[in-house]
């Protein structure tokens, strides 16, 4: 988080490799992207970090979280922090159309 906006980049390409590592693997269990997604989305000091930093880092997390649960690669998440991450998403989309 010390690095600013290149700090919630990374953060957001890390959510970018599990998912890639995991749709041509096959090999990332359904906790390691709600640990994720609970460490970087859910966690509200993170949130607001990445919010104030780089709105479409917590985008682009937010719709790869989604994406890994419609292609089935997430398997178990919680129907609530799928409604969540859909929320977070559209507020982030929000925040970047001011911009």
């Amino acid at each position: 988080m010390r690095h600013g906006y290149k700090g919630a980049f990374e953060m957001a390409a890390t959510v970018d490799y599990l998912f890639a590592y995991d749709a041509t693997a096959n090999c990332v269990a359904d906790h390691m992207y709600k640990g994720v997604a609970k460490a970087y989305i859910f966690d509200a000091e993170v949130q607001e970090f990445i919010q104030n930093k780089n709105p479409w880092a917590l985008r682009d997390m937010s719709e790869r979280l989604l994406e890994a649960h419609q292609r089935g690669l997430w398997q178990d998440a919680d129907p609530q922090m799928i409604e969540s991450l859909k929320a977070i998403a559209n507020q982030a989309e929000g925040v970047i159309e001011e911009i």
